[in-house]
């Protein structure tokens, strides 16, 4: 199909993260500029933006996460949207 999955609308207020990507393509919009990255780039996430995943891809969208800051608990997201119904 030519659906395009959107993971995540969201924000953090006390962590710093980069996405490195794995495998696939990744559609990053950090406070609505889009960025498209392919397998091994990586992009930023500065502290409080607004960020958004999404594949718009074929392929399975594989990235890994590395998150810093001085709290890493999942309650510092403030979901804006999610597909999955954790908004």
């Amino acid at each position: 199909s030519d659906e395009v999955r959107r993971v995540l609308s969201a924000e953090v207020e006390k962590v710093l993260s980069t996405w490195i990507v794995v495998s696939g393509t990744a559609e990053v919009t950090i406070d609505g500029k889009v960025t498209m990255l392919s397998e091994n780039q990586s992009i930023y996430l500065p502290l409080g933006c607004v960020h958004r995943l999404a594949n718009p891809g074929k392929i399975l969208l594989e990235l890994i996460e590395v998150q810093t800051g001085s709290y890493l608990g999942e309650d510092d997201i403030i979901r804006i949207e999610d597909e999955f119904g954790r908004a």
